[in-house]
């Protein structure tokens, strides 16, 4: 099982696109009175987590050379499937490309805060 922490600049336009467009299944919200926060643990697939946080000031590191996170990439079924289901969300898809060393379909689009997601043809 893996877990990835997302920290959002808006809970309740992230939780709807993980939720609803992404169809991520919700484990448990947790709102932190100390915090000013909401943390959000969804279902990834058949066991993966995403735990989604929101602060009130988030600050995301975007220093085009810091050691980071570069993207988050999901497999799917059909690549032709998924792009039109989230272009018909209101999802701006780039052009499906082929990966060069594995042969396989993949492509790019973005969360709310413009984090980088990948799906890839399975």
């Amino acid at each position: 099982m893996a877990m990835l922490a997302i920290i959002c600049s808006n809970y309740e336009k992230s939780k709807k696109f993980y939720v609803e467009v992404l169809g991520f299944s919700i484990i448990k919200q947790t709102f932190r009175q100390e915090r000013s926060s909401y943390k959000l643990d969804l279902r990834v697939g058949s066991g993966d987590q995403i735990e989604l946080f929101s602060f009130p000031n988030p600050q995301r590191v975007s220093h085009s050379e810091a050691c980071r996170l570069r993207h988050l990439a999901f497999a799917v079924k059909t690549i032709d499937e998924a792009v039109c289901y989230l272009k018909t969300q209101g999802v701006q898809v780039e052009d499906i490309r082929i990966d060069e060393i594995t042969s396989k379909r993949f492509t790019f689009f973005s969360d709310p805060d413009g984090l980088p997601l990948e799906i890839h043809e399975n």
